[in-house]
């Protein structure tokens, strides 16, 4: 079922308003004048050719306001047709010229110059008026006694009866003088129809007027005609144009009902419906009325910004075409390479309505290829085009700057980068500020090209490409100097390096997957200081190095304290002995001391060291497995040289390999190895690095005073 949008009248108009009209009898145009003016109507129409500005020659009247009135012109009674009444405001434009020397001290006037105070002003006032599908000039000739007035001064008004329209039509007027002195004046109305107007008994055209109703149906529009039978009409489709003249699209000569089905797409804000109708065939006096239905058809917008097209013509030219005029505004652009936002520029052009279906001028000194056209409506961007597409070739990196000039003729520079229009010479950290005086140097020495200029603005694009070339050098300059850094680096201390490529080597050659995938080791100690800290952790960094997987309590804090050290131990001791690990415990004079109260209380548990100390809560699992014989191939002993002597360790723990480090560390690292790993050549090197990794942390905790290995403890070798 079709939808209605609406179900008026062919004359249906927006005011709900009811106007008693005027009526003016016969067909004869005339014009008058208010008290003071004297006034003139050319017979018959004159062409419409307003002409290019002059500059006044002295005072001259010019049209300053436009004033609309509707009336009726009546043939008879019955017979009347609606008619605009325009009255035009006139006012003095320009001064007269001032006396120079000594007639400005009462010395003797120029007789010219008084007789031309005392002739009349003249001037002739052209009336353009434009309804599909008529258009008209008339010419008035006004003059003024020259005394009578001063310069912006209002002298009066002339009224024109008048300018014939049909019903519910569009009317645009314009008014201006010949010469032209200035910008023509220009109006547009819409004029109501018989239902606004108290007429209905006076215009034919209102007695047997059809009604239509528009529908949707899908994609078709249909327009429905309810007419008498033998109603006879001529209807018209056109384009009723704001800038130029209007466009025929289609028109048909009809009698009775009719229904007229338009595609979706067909529809336009100035599609307009006009009815020719009265007699048969048609004639010069048959009525016309008018009507736009599709004025706020949302469609209608969408169909007209489609059919737009925006053109750059060269070499500085721009052209919008639309089957209607827009509500639009255009403005310049800069498009930086790269993507992102076309960058508005308030010059060089005003934020003014687009003219459709005409070429206008870029005010440009010279073209860029950056430079872009964009036409947006409702703040809404529609349209935009560059003039790189066709002619100047690819986006360049030039910097535009801009130049901004006080009434002192103080200038001030800024380029225009994505985050703003960035001040040269400041401290800000973008691409425009760290060249900011080069920048400065090359618009001085005359390498930037000038877009625009006017008295208090220009625009600047400045070539980048020779700071790019120079980027890139410093980048190939720092390779450079890394790659001799690294050369230096390999020859200060190659025979480590030689070293670790060694390990890298043999690690391949083994088929190792990954360093980190090696043999688990756990590592338990007695927290003595923060000293034997720094060597155990020591310790734990350099085996990570090798083809091992550590653990120490050190690096597992959170997790010792939120589930206990006893709890934590049980869970990495499994954990290491399923996958095949070992367990080394690393003695130390507390260490010492905790395994033998263990082994004098027998099965009562030691009270821990601290709420981090593992080795103490692992004392009740550790000593269970070498009492009962469980403890070889599964645990490994180790004690750093000058801190404890290898009698000190209890006999208990003599049942594994012990080892002193870094003495024996060769020896502790085959241990750790899983069966079939390196030769002993590579074994020794890798013993070598780690004991270079843990000597300065043994060395300091030696010479530390107060420290544990202390002769007076008895622990350092020989006691």
């Amino acid at each position: 079922m079709p939808v209605p949008w609406f179900l008026l009248s062919l004359a249906l108009g927006r005011s709900p308003m009811v106007l008693s009209l005027e009526r003016l009898v016969g067909p004869q145009d005339t014009a008058r004048c208010s008290p003071g003016l004297s006034c003139h109507l050319w017979d018959g129409d004159v062409l419409c050719l307003p002409g290019s500005i002059v500059s006044a020659p002295g005072p001259v009247l010019v049209p300053t306001r436009l004033q609309t009135e509707l009336v009726l012109r009546c043939y008879q009674e019955t017979d009347c047709d609606l008619c605009v009444r325009v009255a035009i405001h006139l006012a003095v434009h320009g001064h007269w010229e001032e006396p120079k020397g000594e007639e400005k001290f009462g010395g003797a006037a120029d007789p010219e110059l008084e007789e031309s105070r005392n002739a009349f002003l003249q001037a002739q006032v052209v009336l353009s008026f434009q309804a599909y599908p008529t258009a008209r000039c008339v010419l008035l000739e006004v003059q003024v006694p020259a005394a009578l007035v001063q310069p912006g001064q209002s002298v009066g008004s002339v009224v024109f009866d008048c300018f014939e329209a049909a019903l519910g039509a569009e009317v645009r007027i314009w008014s201006y003088t010949q010469p032209r002195y200035q910008k023509e004046l220009n109006l547009t109305q819409h004029l109501p129809d018989c239902k606004g107007l108290e007429v209905r008994d006076s215009i034919q055209s209102c007695w047997a007027l059809p009604w239509l109703n528009v529908s949707a149906d899908g994609d078709d529009v249909h327009l429905v005609l309810d007419v008498s039978e033998d109603q006879r009409f001529g209807l018209s489709l056109y384009w009723n144009q704001v800038q130029g003249p209007t466009k025929p699209w289609w028109h048909r000569n009809l009698t009775g009902p009719q229904t007229i089905t338009l595609n979706h797409t067909d529809l336009f804000p100035c599609l307009c419906i006009q009815f020719l109708f009265q007699v048969w065939p048609l004639e010069p006096d048959s009525v016309r009325t008018s009507i736009c239905p599709f004025r706020e058809d949302p469609r209608a917008h969408r169909n007209l910004w489609r059919a737009a097209r925006l053109q750059l013509l060269p070499p500085r030219g721009w052209r919008l075409d639309a089957p209607c005029s827009l509500p639009a505004e255009a403005t310049l652009c800069w498009q930086a390479p790269g993507g992102g936002p076309c960058q508005s520029l308030v010059p060089p052009l005003p934020p003014a309505n687009v003219t459709v279906n005409k070429a206008l001028e870029l005010p440009l000194l010279n073209v860029h290829p950056n430079l872009c056209v964009q036409v947006s409506s409702w703040e809404k961007l529609q349209l935009q085009e560059c003039l790189w597409v066709d002619s100047l070739g690819p986006l360049k990196d030039d910097m535009l700057l801009v130049e901004t000039r006080d009434p002192h003729n103080n200038r001030s520079l800024c380029a225009l980068e994505p985050s703003g229009c960035t001040p040269l010479l400041s401290r800000a950290s973008t691409r425009a500020a760290r060249l900011g005086e080069q920048l400065l140097q090359d618009l001085q020495s005359g390498q930037c090209l000038q877009l625009w200029d006017d008295d208090l603005r220009a625009l600047w694009a400045c070539p980048m490409d020779k700071y790019v070339h120079q980027r890139w050098a410093l980048v190939w300059l720092a390779c450079l100097l890394f790659v001799a850094v690294l050369f230096l680096l390999f020859l200060f201390r190659k025979d480590q390096v030689k070293g670790w490529l060694r390990l890298l080597k043999e690690d391949i050659r083994a088929g190792r997957k990954s360093a980190t995938r090696g043999r688990a080791a756990l590592l338990l100690y007695s927290a003595e200081d923060s000293g034997f800290e720094r060597l155990v952790s020591a310790l734990a960094s350099a085996l990570c190095q090798l083809p091992l997987r550590v653990a120490v309590d050190l690096w597992s804090r959170r997790e010792l304290s939120a589930q206990g050290p006893l709890a934590w131990f049980h869970a990495q001791r499994r954990q290491t002995l399923q996958e095949g690990g070992v367990v080394v415990l690393l003695f130390s004079p507390g260490a010492v001391v905790l395994c033998r109260e263990w082994l004098q209380d027998g099965a009562s548990t030691p009270a821990p060291q601290g709420p981090h100390d593992a080795f103490a809560a692992s004392l009740s699992c550790v000593l269970p497995d070498f009492l009962q014989g469980r403890a070889p191939g599964r645990y490994v002993g180790a004690y750093f040289d000058g801190l404890l002597h290898s009698d000190a360790v209890p006999a208990l723990f003599r049942s594994v390999p012990v080892f002193s480090l870094p003495s024996q560390l060769p020896g502790f690292l085959g241990t750790l190895q899983e069966p079939g790993d390196p030769r002993p050549g590579l074994l020794r090197e890798r013993a070598r690095l780690v004991s270079q990794a843990l000597q300065p942390a043994l060395d300091q905790l030696l010479k530390a005073p107060g420290d544990p290995g202390d002769p007076e403890d008895g622990t350092r070798d020989g006691t």
